[in-house]
């Protein structure tokens, strides 16, 4: 997949910046979901200029098919330095497919508290929904057969792949 990451990445942060002017949304957080969406967070953190430091969610335990993948993720600590209390936070994800993942790491920022916002920014967004998630802000958006996935791959340089899940489509 032959795509100008760092066009969408630009793209995303100008469409940040303009829904944020647009609400007066005053001293925003981010937040990346570990892996790719650290990697997409870190660059448009950078964009963005944004004053607090870059937070880091691992959501392993609190996805909801845990029992069934067990323990082989690699687990690595969440961090939020800074409050999440009354804050607006702008919550980054690489690829946004059933919503699954999203609502783990809403119900993992709930455990750190209360904010006043959340604003969802996925580098690539495809079809195949299961849960009334979407995001605010996409850099693509993209319809895959059943038996592929697309991943991030990285974290330098940054590149979009189509993979096959190996189905019978």
């Amino acid at each position: 997949m032959n795509e100008d990451i760092q066009a969408l990445l630009d793209a995303m942060a100008e469409a940040l910046k303009q829904r944020l002017d647009a609400r007066g949304t005053p001293d925003p957080v981010m937040v990346g979901i570990h892996t790719g969406g650290v990697w997409v967070a870190e660059a448009l953190h950078r964009r963005l200029a944004l004053g607090q430091p870059l937070g880091q969610l691992d959501i392993s335990f609190y996805r909801d098919d845990f029992s069934r993948i067990g323990m082989h993720p690699q687990v690595k600590p969440s961090n939020l330095p800074f409050s999440v209390d009354d804050r607006h936070i702008i919550l980054v994800d690489d690829v946004l497919f059933t919503g699954r993942t999203i609502r783990a790491a809403l119900n993992e920022i709930f455990d750190f508290g209360r904010p006043a916002s959340v604003t969802l920014a996925v580098l690539v967004e495809r079809d195949g929904r299961e849960l009334p998630i979407e995001a605010q802000v996409v850099g693509k958006h993209l319809s895959l057969r059943p038996d592929q996935q697309v991943k991030l791959r990285g974290p330098d340089p940054l590149r979009l792949e189509i993979v096959s899940t190996g189905g019978d489509q």
